[in-house]
């Protein structure tokens, strides 16, 4: 099944949808803090799959930029983004292709994207497109047939999400992303922050899990485009 050209928004729930961001927020803190250097000022970034706008807003707020554009396919989510920009220099369009933004960026940034896509290869060549020779693409994946817990969320995911999803291994995005013309690396996410504790979460039935997941399963790719 091909991935819809847009949808509404990407939870079926719009209680959960408005929830992402608070939820993800220590998440996105750490993708900053291990992977984006000191000074921002002049870069440009891409968030790919913005959703509702809080990870540029959340870097922003912490290391300043040039400018930056969210890119995703949920339009509501897209309105939503642009009302809380506030100040900040960043541009909300909904869209799947970074190469059709007409603009090559610095950096480029997506969270729990790639197990949403049918074809890593083309989304690859669509990053390497819209990057500058050296730029550095950071994709946090903990949604991947390696993770211990990827058998039980496929199916709780599949029940709320609104597009298909996918079963792809750490291996074919890292054999992916080099053989389309990056050096990739990869390091987890190693979280350095309290959890909520959610008692009968379906996701993290056990301590343990979430302790695993956020220590081990979750990782975060880092593709730097060659020339």
């Amino acid at each position: 099944m091909l991935r819809p050209s847009t949808i509404a928004t990407w939870n079926r729930n719009p209680a959960d949808e408005e929830a992402m961001g608070a939820a993800h927020a220590p998440i996105w803190r750490r993708m900053v803090d291990v992977s984006v250097p000191h000074d921002l000022s002049g870069s440009t970034i891409l968030d790919y799959g913005c959703n509702q706008g809080g990870f540029l807003r959340l870097l922003y707020d912490r290391q300043p930029f040039k400018s930056a554009v969210g890119l995703d396919i949920a339009r509501e989510s897209v309105a939503r983004a642009d009302l809380l920009k506030g100040h900040r220099p960043i541009e909300y369009r909904v869209g799947d292709s970074a190469a059709d933004l007409g603009r090559t960026f610095d950096f480029a940034f997506s969270h729990e994207v790639l197990y949403l896509l049918p074809d890593l290869a083309r989304h690859a060549a669509d990053m390497r497109s819209a990057l500058r020779i050296g730029g550095a693409y950071v994709a946090a994946m903990g949604c991947h047939t390696d993770s211990s817990v990827w058998p039980r969320w496929r199916q709780l995911i599949s029940e709320t999400s609104s597009i298909p999803i996918y079963d792809h291994s750490l291996e074919a995005v890292a054999r992916t992303f080099t053989e389309s013309g990056f050096t990739v690396a990869v390091r987890p996410l190693d979280l350095d922050a309290f959890m909520p504790v959610t008692v009968g979460s379906p996701y993290f039935p056990r301590i343990v899990d979430q302790l695993r997941y956020y220590s081990q399963d979750k990782v975060l790719f880092r593709f730097v485009r060659k020339p």
